[in-house]
């Protein structure tokens, strides 16, 4: 049976199951509609054949594989596109093994995460600076009463991370996958405290350098471009800030006993990272883990909120608050997503067709996945195991104090 044959054939079968506001149309100008609309929000354009087997089999990788390669071109709006795409593997995952959701685990050596590391941040300053905010925080945001602007709710995030820490005036304080520097600089201009912020990304080191300089920083800040193992010091403060994705499932225990060995005996730490919402720790269901370890963040690994707070234990930690911040996270993307689409002819120009392809479905889709919870994502406060109760405050309340 030809191709076109076995497409006309999946595309009754998808009618029949699942109603879709989705337009197939091949380069031949043979066209499907998938749904009962009169004008589909979503047409997809195959470009050559060797994209039908992947649409035979519409996972939310091969899908977004398609698209990158420029084997099949989307028009519509960002949010039906993506919708769409989810409703396609969804219905495919329904009886096979495409539902399943299996932790894969990697090697993480000093030299593999440096890598991987690289490979996601390195893209180019100028590149992140075209969706970021102003103060390039690439994390998720906090949206105090949910109307804020996303530079306004990056900074809310980082005085919400610094005043869970009850960072004080004067005490040492460890960023570990300091990005850019912005929690760096918040803590010592706002919270006048003395900082090392670290990454493995020669652009972020370069930059934070900088910003650090031009703040007239220099004695407050230090910015190194250095791994977590090799950190030497006491902190009375610890932040990890979007890199527990990067330790490993396996690691983790390790991961929070090193920090615990940084940590002064009356420290505190914030732990916020994104989390498997399987509570087997899978990969995110439907393919999309494949597509994202393959082309957006090499060697990740999301373990479930359960798993991160036990790792935490098990390194020496009681963990004494947790929040979760998913809908926080899918605004934050949201607005990323937003920005990425009203900046899309610059970042042409400064990346490739297929890099920005990437990036323009990775982030549009993850606006989705935290809306729906395909994952998760919390923030953990945690201190050293074994303290006397009396040291633990006695309510949240100084947690939403206003910031010096």
């Amino acid at each position: 049976m030809l191709l076109e044959d076995k497409l006309e054939h999946w595309a009754a079968d998808v009618r029949s199951q699942v109603n879709l506001p989705l337009r197939v149309t091949l380069w031949s100008g043979q066209q499907w509609d998938l749904g009962d609309f009169a004008s589909p929000r979503v047409t997809l354009k195959v470009n050559h054949a060797s994209a039908l087997p992947l649409l035979l089999n519409p996972s939310l990788a091969n899908l977004a594989e398609a698209y990158i390669r420029g084997r099949i071109d989307l028009e519509g709006p960002l949010a039906d596109i993506i919708q769409t795409g989810y409703a396609m593997a969804r219905n495919a995952a329904v009886g096979n093994s495409l539902s399943a959701r299996v932790a894969h685990y990697f090697t993480h050596t000093k030299a593999s995460d440096r890598k991987a590391i690289q490979y996601h941040y390195d893209v180019s300053n100028a590149f992140y600076q075209q969706w970021l905010d102003g103060n390039m925080v690439y994390s998720c945001a906090y949206f105090e009463q949910g109307d804020e602007d996303l530079a306004t709710a990056q900074i809310k995030k980082i005085d919400h991370i610094l005043t869970k820490i009850d960072l004080q005036p004067g005490q040492r304080l460890l960023d570990i996958g300091c990005g850019w520097g912005a929690l760096v600089l918040r803590a010592a201009s706002r919270f006048d405290a003395q900082c090392v912020g670290i990454t493995l990304s020669q652009n972020q080191y370069d930059l934070a350098k900088e910003r650090v300089k031009a703040a007239g920083l220099d004695g407050r800040v230090e910015i190194r471009l250095e791994d977590y193992r090799d950190i030497q010091g006491q902190f009375d403060r610890i932040t990890s800030v979007g890199m527990v994705e990067h330790v490993g499932r396996k690691h983790l225990p390790a991961y929070f006993a090193c920090i615990s060995e940084l940590l002064v005996e009356d420290g505190v730490v914030m732990n916020h990272g994104i989390t498997s919402s399987d509570a087997d720790s899978g990969d995110t269901a439907l393919g999309a883990g494949e597509f994202i370890d393959k082309y957006v963040f090499p060697n990740g690994e999301l373990a479930h909120i359960g798993m991160t707070l036990e790792a935490a234990q098990r390194g020496s930690f009681e963990v004494v608050d947790v929040e979760n911040l998913r809908r926080h996270y899918a605004r934050t993307l949201q607005l990323w997503s937003q920005n990425f689409e009203a900046h899309a002819a610059t970042i042409r120009q400064q990346v490739d067709e297929e890099k920005f392809r990437i990036w323009r479905v990775y982030l549009a889709g993850c606006a989705y996945a935290f809306e729906n919870d395909d994952v998760s994502i919390y923030q953990s406060v945690l201190r050293k195991a074994g303290r006397a109760a009396s040291t633990l405050p006695w309510s949240r309340r100084y947690m939403y104090s206003s910031p010096r």
